[in-house]
């Protein structure tokens, strides 16, 4: 019985590893230059791009603890959809929602950040990343300001 066992084990393996059909898959399959690492060999002018209307904000002088609320608008001046798969802040203080949807080309897009001046004092620049169907596929908008802590008397 265990000697079947054995046999049948190692022919399902054998057969499983000789299907002819898998040799017939090539790269080709899978080639998307959109996300090819070299962009010189893709038309960039089919591509879409962001046109944002202020890539800095100043949200100013704020006290400590206090949370300041800012949107980036900006606009896909591409000419296919613009696909924003993430938005991440340089630290947890910096919060960023993204449209989850896609932007078709010549719409507008908003990023809303919250920053949270918790346990922060002085000058401030945040940053937000966000990971996109572009080239490059970053793009990076910031926060900036200060903080005032309250006076210790």
């Amino acid at each position: 019985m265990k000697q079947l066992l054995y046999v049948v084990a190692f022919s399902t393996l054998l057969f499983a590893c000789g299907n002819k059909e898998e040799s017939q898959i090539t790269s080709d399959l899978i080639n998307n230059p959109i996300t090819a690492a070299d962009s010189a060999t893709v038309d960039q002018d089919n591509l879409p791009f962001f046109e944002f209307e202020e890539e800095v904000k100043d949200f100013g002088k704020i006290t400590q603890g206090e949370s300041v609320k800012t949107v980036f608008k900006f606009r896909n001046v591409g000419k296919t959809n613009l696909i924003i798969s993430s938005a991440q802040g340089s630290c947890g203080c910096t919060v960023p929602q993204w449209p989850k949807e896609p932007i078709k080309p010549g719409e507008k897009g908003e990023i809303e950040v919250v920053f949270n001046s918790e346990g922060k004092s002085g000058l401030q620049n945040k940053t937000i990343t966000l990971v996109a169907n572009t080239i490059p596929n970053t793009k990076v908008i910031a926060l900036k300001g200060e903080i005032l802590a309250p006076s210790s008397n």
